[in-house]
């Protein structure tokens, strides 16, 4: 792994030890703008967020360098705007929409500023494009970079869609990519860094944040983001929703350009879009097919029973990702 955290010895560069930790964090919150949600901002013992609704939907993500990240493989900013993304899928996941998120930064003393600094500006930049603020966190040193990411949501008057309301006869849908980011990774793995759109998804998801709360106005009866793998990920619903899901590939959709990378990798596209991880699509259950919404694909169907099958049968690939395995 390229080392970021140094330079030449006869020209060191500015580490985080250098500029210290209230330097540090002075120097990434000053001057940003904040939404109207966040009533009392980073500086103080605690901040202050609106909920009008009365409930806050919460969710926390951690994302550790060498397992979800490399900077050799991704810059600070993308790595920053991946730590926030991941975690406001989950809130759009539950029908919400992100309204403030909580940061913790460890690294070690010899990380370059401008690491830390370009983690910050990639934050702001994906926290912004959903309306949401960075309103407190912490700084620490520690052995390798840590990110600890929590973010608040708002319900906005409707009720949670959690991961245990699909029934039978429902219709399954999902929007946003899904394969990308994996074939982001075999390409980054084989030593490649093209095409830049696929490896791009990789360094930077697109998790489509309006589409939770849209699912939830439609009547969405369970829903979650696609992190592990969707047949992982539908493989939560079953277990909460005490159902089985049958995803059909003639409805699956597999971009030509997966198609194109699969070909040059000798690799099954059609793997990478029902197990790959990190592409933070949404995944729902709709009460009947005309209720899935405008940009939402049909995948499959709920039915009794309790597992996940691909065109009827169990899926020889595996299901997709899990940490300690």
């Amino acid at each position: 792994m390229a080392d970021n955290r140094g330079g030449p010895a006869h020209d060191p560069p500015e580490t985080v030890a250098d500029v210290g930790e209230f330097g540090l964090i002075e120097r990434v919150t000053a001057g940003r703008v904040q939404p109207a949600t966040t009533l009392v901002g980073p500086g103080d013992d605690g901040a202050v967020v609106a909920a009008a609704d009365g409930r806050v939907v919460a969710s926390t993500d951690l994302l550790v360098e060498g397992v979800h990240f490399r900077l050799d493989w991704s810059t600070p900013e993308h790595v920053g705007r991946k730590a926030i993304a991941v975690n406001m899928a989950d809130i759009a996941a539950m029908g919400a929409v992100p309204t403030a998120l909580l940061v913790g930064l460890a690294c070690p003393a010899t990380t370059r500023s401008e690491v830390a600094e370009g983690l910050a500006a990639g934050m702001w930049q994906e926290a912004a494009a959903a309306g949401a603020g960075l309103v407190g966190g912490d700084v620490v040193t520690a052995s390798e970079i840590v990110i600890s990411v929590t973010a608040l949501g708002d319900l906005q008057g409707r009720e949670p869609v959690t991961r245990g309301g699909a029934r039978p006869g429902d219709v399954v849908a999902v929007c946003g990519r899904l394969g990308w980011s994996a074939a982001g990774l075999a390409v980054l793995g084989r030593g490649f860094r093209s095409p830049v759109n696929v490896v791009g998804a990789y360094r930077v998801p697109e998790p489509p944040y309006a589409a939770g709360p849209q699912a939830a106005l439609a009547g969405a009866t369970a829903m979650i983001d696609v992190s592990d793998g969707l047949l992982a990920d539908l493989g939560h619903l079953v277990e909460e929703s005490s159902v089985a899901i049958d995803v059909r590939t003639d409805l699956i959709e597999v971009h030509q350009r997966l198609v194109d990378v699969g070909t040059a990798l000798g690799a099954d596209p059609k793997h990478w879009v029902l197990t790959g991880g990190e592409d933070h699509a949404l995944a729902a259950t709709f009460p009947e097919p005309a209720a899935v919404p405008a940009g939402w694909r049909t995948i499959g169907t709920v039915t009794r029973g309790g597992a996940v099958t691909v065109d009827g049968k169990p899926y020889a690939g595996g299901p997709g990702w899990q940490h300690f395995r």
